[in-house]
């Protein structure tokens, strides 16, 4: 007997078909992709909406806190105008999504299921072809899928060709100009590219609920193929070098500047931003040390569990130090040239990194960890909303500020690269340079429409057009 797929046994349902219209349309009027605003928001809200209703007619519930997590960070672009922030969270956004519909738990499971949906979107167009098939024998319609493909063709040779002609000779390209009605080409063509765009992403989630990922929840079986002196060896050895390293660190670690200053041949730019790229490296190449050891292990006995609580525990506790240490020196270097959104962004994921760090030695604890990759995620995400709540480039122009108070060099260069996240740090600093940035915010704050709506352009508005240069 041949063996058919399961994904061939099923077809797209008309509720499904009718969320990714509803979503597609959604998208299709809200968003406006050159700028965050308040569009983007109100589409992940109608494509969550569009799914979960899908999602409570097939008895497949949504894994809500993923489902907020992506509407959260979507949102982060109501609020914040920077677009580098807001690129960041809207990827995270897509990936919180596609864990909501796929339920996974597993490590290997999240990492297939974050970037499930652009995949599930391209399987799902068999399926939501054999739903309306359905749906045409049901109405005593029949739909010839040859005759909808010809079609198809046809109107893709036709603009093809025709463009050529129109090309070729003005007077035909005055007759087609004549007979087609008069549409705003790009928008239409936008427009479209929006509602199929969104409505595949909410048929892929769909056909995600319908037809489940295969079984990566399922955490295969430990298999030890390691002795205990076999890893012991190497991690003790490990946990020796790291506390020889943080016994000398001790007096750099707290020490701060001032041991810096007076250590010869000893620059800020030598002990804070080499030193900070080597240690951010250890820190991760030390999370996958432990995390082989935790796979490959052996656990039978008491003693296995307790020589697997005991070295890769102190080797956790150890980064800990080294993470420190790492912040420690990108304070410093920033402390003395000054703050950049690069240099925040990598003290924000070596703060990550602690995180995961504590997480690692809460599992270590009872040697289990099978919430252990879903905490690892979602601190991921909280990283990510916690910068954006602080507002990163408004900080960043106030401690600039402040430097150049005690003078220190300002990079006013830089600073008016900042969008009007900044500005109110900006409206602080009489100086021509300040007021010539803010006034060339005008046209990001006048050149808006209800898609494109944000609170810190908003919020910037009169300061911007009140600014002369």
């Amino acid at each position: 007997m041949v063996h058919v797929p399961r994904w061939q046994l099923v077809r797209a349902r008309p509720e499904v078909l009718a969320a990714a219209a509803l979503a597609g349309v959604v998208a299709a009027t809200a968003l406006r992709l050159d700028r965050p605003g308040i569009g983007w928001l109100i589409a992940m809200t109608g494509v969550v909406i569009a799914v979960a209703a899908v999602a409570v007619r097939q008895d497949r519930p949504l894994d809500w806190p993923w489902a907020l997590a992506a509407v959260a960070l979507m949102g982060v672009g109501t609020v914040r105008a920077a677009e580098w922030l807001f690129v960041l969270c809207a990827l995270a956004s897509c990936g919180s999504l596609s864990l909501a519909v796929t339920r996974v738990r597993t490590l290997h499971g999240i990492l297939l299921g974050g970037m499930a949906i652009p995949f599930a979107s391209l399987s799902g167009l068999g399926w939501v072809g054999r739903g309306l098939a359905a749906l045409g024998r049901r109405s005593g319609h029949r739909v010839n899928p040859r005759l909808v493909a010809s079609v198809a063709v046809s109107l893709g040779l036709l603009v093809v060709f025709g463009a050529l002609f129109a090309g070729a000779d003005a007077a035909f390209a005055e007759l087609l100009l004549s007979a087609v009605p008069k549409v705003n080409g790009g928008n239409t063509f936008l427009w479209l590219f929006l509602f199929l765009a969104v409505g595949l992403s909410t048929v892929g989630a769909c056909y995600l609920l319908a037809v489940p990922l295969p079984a990566v929840n399922q955490s295969s079986p430990a298999r030890s193929s390691l002795r205990r002196l076999e890893w012991a060896l190497p991690v003790g050895a490990l946990v020796l070098l790291f506390a020889a390293f943080v016994a000398v660190q001790i007096v750099t670690l707290f020490g701060g500047s001032q041991y810096v200053l007076r250590t010869a041949n000893l620059s800020y730019a030598d002990y804070a931003r080499g030193g900070f790229w080597q240690l951010a490296a250890i820190t991760v190449l030390t999370l996958v040390v432990i995390a082989v050891v935790a796979r490959l292990a052996p656990r039978e006995t008491e003693r296995d569990r307790l020589w697997l609580r005991i070295l890769p525990g102190a080797l956790a506790v150890l980064t800990l130090v080294v993470v420190a240490s790492a912040l420690t020196r990108m304070w410093a270097y920033q402390e003395a040239y000054g703050f950049t959104v690069m240099r925040l962004l990598v003290q924000t994921c070596e703060l990550w990194l602690g995180a995961v760090y504590l997480l690692v030695l809460a599992a270590g604890v009872r040697l289990r960890g099978q919430w252990l990759a879903q905490a690892v995620v979602g601190t991921a995400v909280a990283a990510l909303l916690g910068l954006a709540a602080i507002n990163p480039e408004r900080l960043i122009a106030e401690q600039n500020i402040a430097r150049s108070v005690h003078n220190h060099v300002l990079d006013s260069y830089y600073l008016g690269g900042l969008s009007t996240d900044a500005a109110p740090a900006l409206a602080t600093v009489d100086a021509p340079w300040a007021r010539c940035r803010l006034h060339g915010m005008a046209r990001d704050v006048l050149e808006e429409d209800w898609r494109s709506w944000n609170l810190s352009r908003s919020a910037a508005r009169e300061q911007v057009l009140d600014a002369r240069c």
